[in-house]
């Protein structure tokens, strides 16, 4: 399992499509601020919209466009041509998915949904990241891979067989992560955990640690697996990450171990042995100081 997927699995990420806007002539819909780990997307299914955000010129949002706002600031998505007075929307909840809809046609489809993840994980994977990510997956993916996704939500969300709710809540997640990966790829991100990721030789050392928490990794044997020499691998991850090697494995191992906190009925002591703490003080004391509660209390309040 590469670094980034199970990252988003220590986040507990979940996703869910809300509703679809089919809308045409004036319109104007604004969405609030949402909670730290509450990330919207809108993809344009056909037609054209524009996104604005305070402060931020408006973004023009086409079809085979996704939008994911990781820090859920408030935005607002109206109309790309200005034609008048917005008309009223109603919501119509009839269906398996609402629709919200106004009484001039339809220009424009599109699906809002949102991502969720553990906001303490939230908070330190996106801390780099821009208000919004903008990536069109049509040019990245092809129409015809996106059209497939599309096909397979509008069916599962219409008909809700068994199962539906597994795979709407996967293949959101699947858009998420294309606008993530395609982001890192193609971005100049500040320091931090993602920008590590988005170096393949980095990425690779932080797989390592994820994959084998309880071992005493020292810089040089990361270093080979980065296949960099010991100075310049110490050089280089410490310019990404803006931590060191030994905090990066710190706070991967406490992350882990939140995992089995809350999903496991290991002990304390069990939990230190699986991150590579022979001491359950130590690491009762390290887990505190990075995650901000001692491990009972964090198996209590998750």
């Amino acid at each position: 399992m590469d670094a980034l997927t199970r990252v988003l699995d220590l986040a507990r990420m979940q996703g869910v499509p809300d509703l679809r806007c089919q809308l045409g002539g004036a319109y104007q819909i604004d969405h609030d601020d949402m909670p730290t780990g509450i990330a919207p997307f809108h993809l344009v299914l056909s037609g054209e919209v524009d996104m604005e955000l305070p402060g931020v010129a408006p973004m023009r949002l086409r079809a085979g466009d996704l939008v994911v706002l990781p820090h859920g600031r408030s935005h607002r998505l109206r109309d790309p041509h200005g034609k008048g007075v917005p008309s009223a929307i109603r919501t119509e909840t009839d269906g398996a998915m609402p629709v919200r809809r106004n009484d001039a046609g339809v220009e424009l489809d599109l699906l809002c949904g949102r991502v969720t993840l553990d906001p303490a994980m939230a908070r330190w994977l996106f801390a780099s990241l821009p208000d919004a990510i903008h990536v069109n997956l049509a040019a990245a993916h092809g129409m015809g891979a996106l059209a497939g996704i599309v096909a397979i939500l509008r069916d599962e969300v219409a008909r809700q067989p068994p199962g539906a709710i597994s795979i709407v809540t996967a293949l959101t997640q699947t858009l998420f992560v294309f606008a993530l990966r395609e982001h890192l790829e193609g971005a100049q991100l500040a320091p931090s955990f993602l920008a590590l990721l988005g170096d393949p030789r980095l990425a690779r050392a932080v797989t390592a640690m994820l994959r084998e928490p309880e071992r005493e990794w020292s810089v040089a044997a990361l270093a080979e697996l980065a296949a960099m020499s010991r100075a310049t691998f110490a050089r280089h991850f410490e310019a990404k990450a803006r931590m060191s090697p030994h905090e990066t494995l710190t706070l991967l191992r406490m992350q882990l171990a939140g995992d089995l906190l809350r999903r496991t009925s290991l002990t304390a002591g069990a939990v230190a042995d699986r991150v590579g703490y022979r001491s359950e003080s130590a690491f009762g004391k390290a887990f505190t100081r990075v995650m901000g509660f001692t491990p009972a209390r964090y198996r209590r309040e998750a």
